[in-house]
């Protein structure tokens, strides 16, 4: 508990000025923690890589470094305290959250877990952590993607969870984590149209009993706020006055003007793959719960961030660089939302 004390320490000076930015009734923030894995081998699962006997030599202490890496990035983004609301990507299960949440100072604040195994080969999940002292979780539920033409492929599940915030609204939360780029962006995109059109179709079952439903569709979704899978298929546009009560905007376009980064980085470009997207009911600013089209943000803080010596800028701060064992953060930076509360 004293090494966690001087961590803090350490990094109070940084929450002096994250936290000199207005702060919402409620902080969500959204990070894909890139391969946070335990160091055991599962047998169902394709992780052999991140075991102690594995290319990546994964051993109890990188496994450590990481999990407090993890709590510095989230203690960093809540400013005075962490986020009310954290989703995670890339978490391999319910044991590492649980480490995330008795082995670091987030032990302190009263976090509950929001977590379902998927069928991912690698075995990674998507998760969502919240403070059950001013969010009472209402419902739970993983959202299976079927791919129509490979039925037998797996990706993770689209994770949705419906709370109570503060007593007083009612806020409807999807994580995404869809799939990846790899074999080239044009050959996987219609996996990610599937992967639109599933978190689609279930926000129109909402909308259709819920008309005035809040909604937050966060995560890593690997396409960017223009491409096609976020635009034609999920019809998420860029926030727009006068606001719609069912229509999707997405406050990441945002991002791509006023972030001198972006989320990730990758051949000395940087893209806004992690998105903040919410329904028109949480722009009209009302009643309830509600937020402005720039109160999404991209954590870009110096300790997450090297230097790219060959592109003369910045980048990730990972936890490997292809093998070799860095013992940074993370490939991708986390984004966060305020939420405000008008009675």
């Amino acid at each position: 508990m004293v090494r966690y004390l001087i961590i803090s320490l350490l990094l109070y000076a940084h929450f002096i000025r994250i936290d000199g930015q207005s702060r919402g009734n409620i902080r969500i923030m959204f990070y894909n923690t890139e391969n946070l894995f335990d160091t055991e081998d599962d047998p169902a699962t394709l992780d052999d890589d991140f075991t102690p006997t594995g290319i990546m030599h994964w051993t109890q202490a990188k496994y450590h470094t990481k999990i407090l890496n993890v709590y510095k990035v989230i203690a960093g983004v809540g400013g005075w305290q962490p986020p009310e609301i954290i989703g995670l990507a890339e978490v391999e299960n319910r044991l590492v959250l649980n480490d995330l949440l008795t082995k670091t100072p987030l032990s302190k604040f009263n976090y509950q877990i929001v977590h379902f195994e998927s069928p991912d080969p690698r075995g990674i999940d998507v998760a969502l952590l919240f403070r059950f002292d001013k969010i009472k979780l209402l419902q739970q539920e993983p959202i299976f993607i079927n791919f129509r033409d490979n039925p037998n492929r797996k990706t993770r599940n689209i994770l949705l969870a419906k709370f109570l915030c503060e007593g007083h609204d009612t806020l409807w939360m999807f994580v995404n984590h869809w799939p990846s780029r790899r074999g080239g962006e044009i050959e996987s995109e219609d996996l990610r149209f599937e992967a639109a059109n599933t978190l689609r179709q279930r926000i129109d079952l909402i909308h259709k009993s819920h008309p005035a439903a809040k909604i937050i569709a966060m995560g890593d979704f690997n396409d960017e706020p223009s491409d096609l899978s976020l635009v034609n298929h999920l019809k998420a546009h860029p926030p727009a006055s006068p606001f719609a009560a069912k229509q999707l905007y997405n406050l990441s376009f945002n991002l791509l003007k006023t972030s001198k980064t972006g989320s990730h980085y990758f051949s000395g470009h940087w893209s806004v793959l992690d998105q903040m997207i919410v329904s028109g009911n949480l722009l009209s600013n009302k009643h309830g719960l509600f937020t402005k089209p720039d109160d999404a943000h991209i954590f870009s803080a110096d300790f997450i961030l090297q230097t790219d010596k060959k592109n003369l800028g910045v980048k990730p701060l990972p936890t490997y660089s292809g093998r070799k064992y860095i013992g940074g953060f993370s490939d991708h930076l986390p984004i966060y939302l305020d939420l405000y509360l008008k009675n």
